[in-house]
């Protein structure tokens, strides 16, 4: 189940807003309003402008989740934070976010909604300040993992028991790894 409600399995949960732009990289408008849904930055049923989420909010979140990713890269490697990425990062921190309201649902129970329809800068504002908190939490950044996995570029927070995860996710790149295991032990076997 996704943090919004979407009743859709997502099968890689990085553990913060921020990191699932990192990993989403909505490269169109249809995913992009897809993601606002899945991750419930947008509650179901809001209006995302005339035509949907305009072109121009693409680029603008492709801009900030490519900030994001250089400076999680960053904290990973130990390296210093870079300046264009953390003034590009503040910056849009410093809009206000959008104002949820509670309002009656459908079976009688309070459903978040929006007083009106969320602009981008807002949106992007929700996105870099989980951002922000994740970069100065030293107790967050100490959870931070990269995927082990073949080709893993994927980030994560570990909250695992043990703290000892590897993969951004067991059912895909843990189960590659384990048939590549698998395989690698059958032709020893073989020979």
């Amino acid at each position: 189940m996704t943090r919004g409600g979407d009743e859709r399995v997502r099968w890689f949960d990085p553990g913060r807003l921020c990191l699932d732009l990192m990993a989403a990289r909505p490269a169109d408008a249809a995913r992009l309003a897809q993601w606002l849904l899945a991750v419930g930055l947008v509650p179901p049923g809001t209006p995302l402008g005339e035509d949907g989420v305009p072109e121009e909010w693409v680029a603008r979140f492709g801009e900030l989740g490519r900030s994001v990713d250089r400076l999680v890269r960053e904290v990973l490697d130990g390296s210093p934070a870079r300046g264009d990425d953390l003034d590009r990062l503040n910056a849009v921190a410093a809009a206000p976010p959008p104002a949820p309201r509670a309002v009656p649902g459908e079976g009688g129970g309070l459903v978040r909604a929006w007083g009106s329809p969320p602009d981008c800068a807002a949106l992007l504002a929700a996105v870099a300040r989980d951002a922000v908190e994740l970069l100065t939490d030293p107790s967050a950044r100490a959870l931070l993992r990269q995927c082990e996995g073949a080709g893993g570029r994927r980030v994560y927070l570990d909250t695992s028991r043990g703290r000892r995860r590897r993969w951004c996710s067991s059912a895909v790149c843990g189960n590659r790894q384990r048939v590549a295991r698998h395989r690698v032990k059958k032709n020893l076997n073989a020979r």
